[in-house]
Parts: C-alpha cells; structure tokens; sequence
C-alpha cells in the first residue's frame, strides 16, 4: 500500500457490543453471549450456560442488527468515509466446525456492507473481536489446539469468497497481543480473547503461549490465504498498543519501560519480519515452555506479512522500578501519570503518547498505519431538551487528531486514517456498562437494557461534521 491522498475518517463497532439479536437467523452461541453485565466495582462475570434474571448485554446490544441502516445513514450525516466493523464468527459458522455457511449470517452482513458502500462508507471488516463460537471452546480447546487455526482459516476462506469484489480492507485479529499482557493474567482478559478461563486452567502459561501463537500463525496463513483470492486485498491486524514512559533517568526505570512497551510487539514483529521472533522463544524457555516451530510453519511466517497495522490506543503509562514509585494504579499497567489527567474510568489521557507511538511503529516497521480506535469513555447527560453537551469529548478527539496530523506532516508517518471508538453509544467490553459512553450519538438505552433505543445526535456528532467537512480527506492536507 502507497501513500494515498484519501484519507478515512469514521468509527469502529464490534459485533458482540452492538448487533443483539443473538440467537437469530441461525447464530450459534459465540463466547461474549455468555458474559454479564457488570461495572467497575462488579467485574463481568461469564457463565458456561445462560441463566434466568441474569443480564447478558450481547443478547440485545444496541440492536445494530435491525437499525444499521438508520445507523449508517447518521455515519454518512457525520462525515464517515470508514466503518470497521467485525463479522461475528458464530453467525457465520454457529458451531465453527459446521459443514456449511449460515447463509442466512452472510447474507446480512452482504446487506450491511452494501448499505456502507452505497453511503459512500468504505468497509473494513475485521475478522476476529473477542467473537469466538463457544462450540470451539467446549469441542476443540480453543485457540490451544492447532485444530482452531484450520476451522478460522475455513471462516476466513469463506467470508474473503464471498466479499473478494466488496471488501478491500481486512483485519485478521482486533487485540490479540493482550494474551502475552499483565492484563490477560485475569479471567476476565483470558476469557474476551479465547473463552477460557485463566484462572482454572492446568497449565495457564503454557495455555496462553500456545493460543498467542496459534492466533500468530493463523494470522498469517490468513493473509496468504486472503491474498491468493484477490490480489488487491489490504489486509492488516489490529493491535491494542499503549506507550510506556520511565518514571526517572534512572537507567532501570528506562530498561523496565522499553520492556514494558516491546511486550505487545513481537506478534507484530513475527508478523512483518518473516519469521517468530528467536527473542520471545528464548523467554519462552526462560519460563520453562519449549515452542516447537515447524518447517512448514517458518515457512508461512516468511511467506506472508502484515500490508498494514490498526492501532487502538487510548493512553499511556509509566513505569518504576523503585518501590516506592510504583502503586500500579494505571488500567493499562504500571502508575498514572502526574503530568496527564485521566477519565472517568481513570484511563489516562495522553493525546501526545499517540504522536510517540506512531513515530516508534513507523521507524521499525515502515508501513502504513490506520487508527482504528481512539475514544474517550464518559457518563453523559441528556437534558431535558434533548441535548447532549459533551465539550469533553470534542476536546479529547481533536487533541488526539492534532497530534496524528503532527506524526503525518512532520514526523513523515505513512497513516491513512482515523477511526473513533465507538462512533455510536455501545456496550463497554470491560465493564458491560451502557453508561460509560464513547459515541457521537447518543442512544437511549440504560445498563439494563431499557429504553426506546431512540438515537440523538451529541454536540459532538455536530462538531465532527463540520471537521470532517472542512478537513478534507487528503492527508496532505494536514
């Protein structure tokens, strides 16, 4: 991919937050359908069956299944030129191993990838959001079993068949680095990425290397195999990537948050450098976990590579290695920052840690780059004239796009877009809440799932508008 003079601006959804309609039109149970409400201070819960009076948010979402197409038209009015949106593994194959397509599962997603394109919304389909059928967990253990890499791979094969003339952009993975993070040391983590549970499994050290390198490793047979369909494909992964800042000068602090940061990049290393990294094997075998690689395994490694990377990012940390520096207080790990302030759900904020980044992804991988979630989680009020007055989200996205203009004009990095998390009000994937808000539209619906659903433009869906409009959407331009 070449530096374009389009440049996308839009939003991206997930499936599992937004669709509902679970158990409809031939959907098999996926694993988030098993997964309650909750909020900070009651962590989700996951079941191995649905039970009575209990919420689970995914079942009802925002019901994005039946009004994409008012959705879509609200994207258009708002100036999207993008949507990357996810295809719900489990609507497609129900069990993941059935021995034909749901039809009824693509052809939705046909109609919704229509509806984009006929509103002038270019389509980035991603193909794996924590949207894993549960019958892969029960029958194949998961993403432990080699197995799963073939049935993903019969998926991916069917949806790049059927969209090879629809769809350009393609996204194997949404945040799989997570499964080598200090956060998917907690059930919760293990559970959203591979619908296991960490804390009941035998082995879960060795569990969790062998899901990240399956999904590694199936990822780029995905990108050979999608390739080999149409030519013209451009497809990435996308990664949840957070800098990190030493507390001090002291060399320490510097070598704790350089390892720190590196721990989510060897997927994208294995995944661009035409081999596994022999650094992340040799920590394997520090754990006392021997990887075996195949032939045939180095094999696809080399053959195939990233063509571009999705970056979600949503604040920095910093790191100490002195003890009393160091409170880990921070969502993403190590301590908040006294230089930044932070959200609502003490998520810091740092619309320069997204400049840092792309420089540090551009100089050692020297490909494009799209932002494919940036967003600011809030509780907001609707007044009683109808309005929703979020300056605070206004203030948050444009630092952020400021900043991303700086790291293309001046710091000469090749992005070819900016997409907000969620453009739509949606269910928090962390906490299962309605209330923590990311959208520039409001929708009327509460965290128990009551309301009309009715959808109301913020102030800040009224300020991108007229961004967008005025902004172009040609990267030279910036």
């Amino acid at each position: 991919m070449e530096n374009s003079e389009k440049f996308f601006w839009g939003g991206s959804i997930a499936s599992h937050q937004c669709d509902g309609a679970y158990d409809q039109d031939g959907k098999g149970p996926g694993i988030m359908d098993y997964v309650t409400a909750g909020s900070v201070s009651k962590p989700r819960e996951f079941h191995d069956k649905c039970r009575d009076g209990v919420i689970y948010p995914s079942h009802y979402g925002i019901d994005f299944y039946h009004r994409y197409k008012e959705d879509i038209a609200l994207f258009k009015e708002a100036g999207f030129t993008a949507l990357r949106i996810s295809v719900d593994w489990s609507r497609i194959y129900p069990n993941g191993d059935d021995n034909e397509p749901n039809r009824a599962g693509i052809e939705h997603y046909r109609d919704v990838i229509k509806e984009l394109k006929n509103n002038g919304i270019e389509p980035i389909v991603t193909l794996y959001h924590f949207e894993l059928p549960m019958a892969v967990v029960k029958n194949y253990d998961s993403w432990t079993n080699r197995k799963t890499i073939d049935l993903y791979l019969r998926y991916c094969k069917t949806m790049f068949t059927e969209f090879k003339d629809d769809v350009k952009y393609w996204a194997t993975f949404n945040e799989m680095n997570h499964l080598d993070s200090d956060m998917i040391l907690s059930d919760f983590f293990t559970y959203m990425n591979t619908g296991l549970c960490y804390s009941k499994i035998e082995n879960p050290a060795y569990a969790m290397t062998m899901c990240s390198y399956n999904m590694t490793l199936a990822s780029v047979k995905a990108i050979e195999l999608g390739h080999g369909i149409n030519p013209d494909f451009q497809i990435g992964c996308v990664f949840g990537l957070t800098p990190t800042y030493a507390w001090s000068c002291n060399p320490d602090d510097s070598i704790a948050a350089f390892k720190a940061m590196d721990r989510d990049w060897y997927q994208i290393d294995a995944m661009c450098k035409g081999e596994f990294p022999q650094y992340k094997i040799n920590e394997y075998k520090k754990r006392g976990i021997n990887l075996e690689i195949s032939d045939e395994d180095k094999e696809a490694f080399k053959k195939s590579h990233l063509d571009f990377i999705g970056v979600n990012y949503y604040g920095s940390s910093v790191i100490s290695t002195t003890e009393e520096n160091n409170s880990g207080d921070n969502f993403f790990g190590g301590q908040n920052n006294p230089y930044l302030k932070q959200s609502d759900w003490g998520w810091t904020i740092d619309p320069k840690g997204l400049r840092y980044l792309l420089m540090v992804l551009d100089r050692r991988y020297n490909l494009p780059m799209i932002i494919t979630e940036n967003g600011l989680g809030a509780i907001d009020k609707l007044e009683e004239d109808g309005t929703v007055h979020d300056q605070y989200r206004i203030d948050y996205v444009k630092a952020h796009i400021d900043e991303l203009k700086k790291s293309i004009k001046e710091d000469k990095v090749n992005c070819f877009g900016y997409l907000m998390w969620g453009p739509i009000d949606l269910i928090s994937a962390t906490t299962g809440e309605m209330k923590k808000r990311y959208g520039f539209i409001y929708v009327d619906q509460d965290d128990e799932g009551n309301g009309t659903l009715k959808r109301i433009k913020k102030d800040s869906f009224y300020w991108f508008k007229e961004y967008t409009k005025n902004g172009g959407n040609s990267s030279e331009e910036f």
